[in-house]
């Protein structure tokens, strides 16, 4: 059980200590291999993750996509902000999922990322008027963005500045917008209270902050390396 009241490390010792009987019924690894490879991708978005994983070496998690392009559907988001733009795999998995009419709004200091990224857009027949990249520090570019604007904002930016995209966030959604937080488990090292590097002390932070905030009603979800989905009050 994981007590809200309690502050870090130990509501995190509290994942480990207070473990019943029914631990038996939690998810196995099988069975979460099964749910990461449940859903095909739309080609696009399979193709574009198969080249990542070539050209990089990694890429979001099948389930992760699949994540996105479901949630994405759901909101029918017609204004999407992305915070790490990549080679354009998770860009694609939102537009998989969004209003057919619908802009991504994709930013990452890394301009040769978007150019790859504007390239695998068009070639799965994405208009260019639907997508805005803007290559840039994500934290010098949100706050010129508009409040409360926003269906959806997904973060996959500087895992050090997470607290501030959480913040951010929240003035960009509007009242049932939702922010995506990726990587929010940090190599399984999250939930190691013996494990205080930077990335992880603030993955944990950030958890926090979101609940703190009281703006959000969050959903942790065990996909790839954790999505924390949460909706903006």
């Amino acid at each position: 059980m994981w007590d809200a009241r309690l502050d870090y490390p130990p509501r995190i010792n509290c994942v480990n200590a207070h473990r019943t009987p029914a631990v038996a019924n939690l998810l196995d690894s099988e069975s979460l291999s099964l749910a990461e490879d449940y859903v095909y991708l739309p080609d696009a978005v399979r193709q574009a993750r198969e080249d990542a994983l070539v050209s990089l070496g990694e890429a979001p998690s099948n389930g992760v996509c699949a994540a996105l392009v479901f949630l994405a559907r759901m909101l029918d988001a017609k204004a999407v902000v992305e915070v790490g733009t990549g080679a354009g795999v998770t860009g694609l998995a939102l537009f998989a999922g969004m209003n057919p009419a619908g802009i991504l709004t994709s930013i990452d200091s890394e301009a040769d990322w978007q150019l790859e990224a504007r390239q695998a857009f068009t070639a799965a027949g994405i208009a260019p008027r639907r997508f805005r990249t803007i290559a840039g520090v994500a934290l010098d570019v949100l706050p010129k963005l508009s409040d409360g604007a926003y269906d959806m904002v997904f973060v996959n930016g500087d895992k050090l500045e997470y607290v501030e995209y959480v913040a951010q966030a929240a003035r960009l959604l509007r009242s049932g917008g939702l922010l995506v937080l990726y990587d929010i488990l940090w190599r399984n090292l999250v939930a190691n209270p013996r494990n205080e590097d930077d990335e992880t002390v603030i993955m944990r932070e950030t958890l926090q902050s979101v609940q703190d905030l009281g703006d959000f009603t969050p959903l942790l979800i065990p996909l790839g390396s954790g999505l924390l989905a949460a909706i903006k009050d």
